[in-house]
């Protein structure tokens, strides 16, 4: 049986869709390209904004669209949100929900039996196995948060997090296969192991604990961090974070609003002046870290002024890159029931005002952090203005291209970390390099 996969969403998704294709590839089945003729399609979705939702049902067509015969399956977050409403669509043959993608290959093969395919059979369609250099670990899922924008909370459930002692063996295993960085991410990853507690009053000792023992891994060369709650950024974390050779400068510290009335009708549990202390305590300990986050532009209510003072914060916290986002209304969350609605128009505008800063906001952050050499992960081949590449990233997650011609056997430098002297920018968001 060939099967398709195609991830929509976060990081936590990316790993769940790994995992799955790790269960038909162990029980003998072929995974293939999306774009390719298949038996089975499994669309893993998202529906963290209106935008998310469509996407899914678009890509949801596409695979019927690919083959009329498959069997077309959907799962994640809008597959959750789309069964509890009772919605239906006539391209999708059977929905998946997140706590039974573990059984997938059995619901799948229940549903196939007796079934007739249109299969593809050019090769042209047989898909290279692309090796992956990177590879996302999730530690926890579920969200107690509630924040009123927040859909996710009501389809991924209460927090649940993973043992310290299975996470490392998962890590193991990875190192194992040969990839050098591990993502470790999460729904909510600062509340790894707060199930019966707060939080905040752990101070970030569960996630510390995990971290130092995944580091502790031979073969791991590099630890990324997933998005992080500000406040989990206290001295006392970031000062063991620091302590972990193999953790990456980049930190993703979601903020949402640059003003403090916006944040309380969010339900975010800090103020603008304690974010900006969360920044200088990772400034303080890391040389120049990445710092990126989410920011959310036309929330209800949100008058110019207060826009204004997201856009100030924004310079203020010196970001290495922004996510923005157009406020999206959630059926089912708090902020859909607010008065004071914004029109796609203004919602809009406001959310292009704010790229435009985040473009500039990059391109200062990357003059100051890149130095005359870096050392490069190198993971694909790419092609930038008819010319071929070898590409990777940084600690920092700066993309920086080597041209093949330039290196002996390129296949051999895939997956591993090289010094690369940086001689200019080659391309809007990538750097130029050269391989001692």
């Amino acid at each position: 049986m060939k099967v398709a996969f195609l991830t929509l969403g976060c990081k936590v998704n990316a790993y769940e869709t790994d995992k799955m294709k790790e269960i038909f590839e162990d029980a003998g089945h072929t995974v293939t390209g999306f774009e390719n003729c298949a038996d089975v399609y499994i669309v893993n979705t998202c529906t963290v904004t209106n935008i998310a939702d469509r996407k899914s049902r678009k890509m949801l067509h596409r695979a019927r669209k690919n083959n009329p015969l498959a069997l077309v399956v959907a799962t994640g977050c809008y597959a959750e949100s789309a069964v509890k409403k009772g919605e239906e669509d006539e391209c999708i043959d059977i929905f998946v929900l997140n706590k039974d993608k573990s059984n997938i290959l059995e619901i799948v093969c229940s549903a196939v039996k007796d079934r007739t395919y249109n299969v593809c059979y050019d090769e042209k369609n047989q898909i290279e196995k692309k090796e992956r250099t990177r590879a996302y670990v999730k530690v926890q899922d579920g969200c107690n948060q509630y924040c009123t924008y927040c859909i996710i909370p009501y389809v991924r459930g209460s927090l649940k997090s993973r043992n310290e002692k299975d996470i490392v063996a998962e890590v193991r295993e990875l190192a194992a296969k040969g990839y050098k960085e591990i993502v470790v991410t999460g729904i909510h990853l600062s509340s790894y192991g707060a199930d019966s507690g707060n939080f905040v009053k752990l101070g970030g000792r569960p996630l510390s604990s995990l971290l130092k023992a995944i580091s502790s891994v031979d073969g791991v060369e590099r630890i990324r961090l997933g998005s992080l709650e500000p406040r989990i950024i206290t001295e006392s974390f970031v000062k063991e974070l620091a302590s972990i050779p193999q953790l990456c400068p980049h930190f993703h510290l979601s903020l949402q609003s640059g003003c403090d009335t916006v944040l309380k009708r969010m339900n975010r549990h800090y103020t603008t002046k304690e974010y900006l202390e969360c920044l200088e305590i990772l400034r303080r300990y890391f040389e120049n870290p990445a710092i990126t986050t989410d920011i959310i532009a036309g929330f209800p209510n949100e008058t110019e002024e207060e826009f204004e003072e997201t856009c100030r914060f924004a310079y203020k916290a010196k970001f290495a890159q922004i996510h923005v986002f157009k406020y999206s209304k959630r059926q089912g969350t708090i902020a859909a029931k607010m008065n004071g609605q914004l029109t796609e128009q203004a919602k809009a505008e406001r959310s292009q005002r704010l790229s435009i800063i985040e473009k500039e906001l990059e391109e200062l952050y990357r003059k100051s952090a890149v130095k005359e050499y870096e050392k490069v992960l190198f993971e694909e081949i790419t092609e930038i203005d008819n010319k071929k590449y070898i590409v990777g990233y940084n600690e920092r997650y700066i993309r920086i291209a080597v041209p093949i011609n330039e290196v002996k056997d390129v296949y051999k430098l895939h997956n591993t970390i090289k010094e690369v002297h940086i001689l200019e920018n080659l391309t809007d968001g990538i750097l130029l390099g050269t391989c001692n």
